[in-house]
């Protein structure tokens, strides 16, 4: 490796059906900021009108993280989910082409993308976001999480670590934990 491949910008794809997916990404935001670079978290399912954990320690430590999405939540209708996926990836798009940010990671961005209950490829279109993968500043490291990676972006990927679930104790019947979910 010459020194200007250590400045490059990578796509680091986290998915698969196990827990950790986000978990493996926000610890990318923690060692990044700790290395003095500028770091920006999108979510993109989760919802502004709550509270998760990574939020309140991450609005301590002076990492930016916005959330898009309206939750995952069957009270809400398609076309509530089509107006919220298509402002992230608006808001997104623009962060990842603007070169502001050192990192930007789009979480469940992969999920957004494998949505099949309505209509998304108008809002977030798959093309667009292959481009502004391909186009993205030089020095952007992009982090993508989520379920069901699309072929398109596992290609450009400089990284895809599949989760696989071995054991989960939802199996057995316990909820979302705090501190450990949310």
């Amino acid at each position: 490796m010459n020194k200007s491949d250590n400045k490059r910008g990578l796509v680091l794809v986290y998915t698969g059906d196990g827990k950790g997916k986000t978990t493996a990404a926000l610890g990318l935001a923690v060692r990044a900021t700790g290395r003095g670079k500028r770091v920006l978290v999108v979510q993109f399912i989760k919802s502004p009108e709550r509270t998760y954990g990574e939020k309140i320690v991450f609005d301590r430590l002076g990492i930016e993280m916005v959330q898009k999405g309206i939750g995952f939540t069957w009270t809400k209708t398609p076309e509530e989910h089509r107006a919220a996926l298509r402002e992230a990836w608006r808001y997104a798009k623009e962060q990842v082409l603007g070169g502001e940010y050192d990192m930007v990671i789009l979480d469940e961005l992969n999920n957004a993308l494998a949505i099949d209950r309505f209509p998304v490829a108008d809002v977030l279109p798959l093309d667009d976001v292959v481009d502004t993968i391909k186009n993205r500043p030089s020095h952007v490291h992009l982090v993508i999480t989520g379920r069901d990676a699309r072929l398109e972006i596992i290609a450009i990927a400089d990284l895809v670590t599949e989760m696989k679930a071995v054991k989960h104790y939802y199996d057995e019947g316990i909820p979302a934990v705090l501190g450990v979910e949310y």
